[in-house]
């Protein structure tokens, strides 16, 4: 997972530098800064107001005795796409905003989805790895000292 992330740590912000160095060239330094506070705050705005509307959803869910799946899903798109839209950057303020407007989240959660359902048909199962507990190793002692540290098969009966 750490060598997937890297890159991206450091791939991530070259290329928005790039970018606002570019579009400080062309537009000029202060639109170059007014823009990204504009979308900073416009960001946090619209993360705000569905951030709300998906807690209510996920309340209404919960009072009328269903699991709220997809309105999970919304609190962390939205909070990631908030953070992301905070980020000074053009490229992370498109992701952010992607992650914020309702039809290009639910198209984006559609895709991760069904990334895992396809993994789940095809295989019949997937691993779910869990980091290890802090118990005694030697003992055998803590919560979940047995499979200490190993991936847990999950099938489609969910255990």
């Amino acid at each position: 997972m750490f060598r997937r992330l890297l890159p991206l740590f450091i791939i991530v912000p070259i290329v928005e530098l790039a970018l606002l160095i570019q579009l400080g060239r062309w537009v000029g330094l202060w639109p170059t800064l007014a823009l990204i506070a504009i979308t900073g705050i416009a960001g946090a705005a619209l993360a705000s107001r569905e951030g709300l509307r998906a807690w209510r959803e996920f309340q209404l869910e919960m009072w009328q005795g269903r699991v709220p799946g997809r309105q999970i899903m919304d609190g962390i798109s939205i909070l990631a796409g908030g953070a992301l839209l905070l980020t000074p950057g053009l490229l992370t303020d498109v992701v952010g905003f992607g992650l914020v407007v309702r039809p290009t989240r639910r198209w984006l959660q559609n895709r991760v989805v069904n990334r895992f359902a396809g993994r789940l048909v095809r295989g019949g199962q997937f691993y779910v790895h869990m980091p290890p507990d802090r118990g005694g190793p030697e003992t055998g002692e803590g919560p979940g000292a047995a499979g200490r540290g190993r991936g847990r098969e999950v099938g489609r009966d969910g255990g």
